[in-house]
């Protein structure tokens, strides 16, 4: 085998693998159907030719057996009228279309044996397609039901194309998803941060820090205020507080100069006791 024979051979052999891949079982019988059903069609078209062309000949050997009749009517008038010599032709003319007439017989034979051995293979083409189609018909339905069954399966285990497409759609879903997201949450934290000014606000940037240093300004003017008003109740609570404090100074001393007092005249009732024991 050539270089050039090999990779032809290789070629069709890679071209008839693609093509069963690609093959769907229901058109091929379909397909095939209709091929044999054509083949019929031509079966009775060479029939319906055939006989036609026997009937042709049998009109032709039907004018054929009518000059015959008419050769032989003309020779019994000549011999009535004791003309020989045209009776003799007349049956001339007779036997030559008895020749043909038998010549005709043989054809219209030959053409009537081909008709039926025609009708016979029709019928049998015929009884052939009808089997084929019953067959067809039962291929394609458990074609259907396995390619169905493959489908259900495929779907159930994701194992088929669509499932492979549906489970990338959901990952770019997802992946779009994320980066809506943290694009959403960079606009927010530079929105906070001041980086990015909105559409509906038309003050500038200038304008908004000088508008947030006016707002801790007062927010510091309102604090000194209160710290101030706090500092004043607590110089009030100090002088409340130290007024008590002397009062509870005195009632110590009174307490203290109680107690002195109490001392000597326990130190008298000792010595006067002390007296009488002696």
């Amino acid at each position: 085998m050539g270089i050039l024979s090999r990779a032809s051979y290789v070629i069709r052999s890679k071209v008839n693998a693609v093509l069963n891949r690609s093959e769907d079982p229901t058109e091929t019988l379909d397909y095939s159907y209709e091929q044999l059903r054509d083949e019929l069609q031509d079966v009775k078209q060479g029939i319906a030719d055939l006989t036609t062309q026997k009937k042709r000949l049998e009109i032709q050997k039907r004018r054929l057996e009518e000059n015959v009749e008419k050769h032989n009517d003309q020779a019994r008038q000549a011999v009535k009228q004791d003309r020989d010599d045209l009776a003799r032709q007349a049956l001339e003319k007779k036997k030559q279309k008895m020749s043909q007439i038998e010549e005709l017989e043989g054809q219209i034979s030959q053409l009537q044996s081909q008709q039926d051995q025609l009708v016979e293979q029709k019928d049998e083409l015929q009884r052939q397609i009808e089997q084929f189609r019953t067959k067809k018909e039962t291929m394609k339905a458990r074609h259907e039901a396995a390619k169905a069954s493959v489908r259900v399966n495929e779907a159930m285990t994701g194992a088929g194309d669509e499932m492979e497409d549906v489970s990338r759609a959901i990952e770019r879903a997802e992946e779009r998803t994320e980066d809506m997201e943290a694009r959403s949450q960079a606009m927010d934290e530079l929105r906070e941060d001041g980086a990015l000014e909105t559409q509906l606000d038309d003050r500038s940037q200038l304008d908004r820090e000088l508008e947030a240093v006016q707002q801790d300004g007062q927010v510091d003017a309102e604090l000194d205020t209160l710290k101030a008003e706090m500092g004043e109740e607590r110089v009030d609570d100090a002088e409340t507080s130290e007024d008590g404090d002397e009062e509870a100074l005195g009632a110590e001393l009174d307490d203290d100069a109680i107690s002195e007092v109490d001392d000597s005249e326990v130190e008298a009732e000792l010595d006067e006791l002390k007296e009488e024991k002696k």
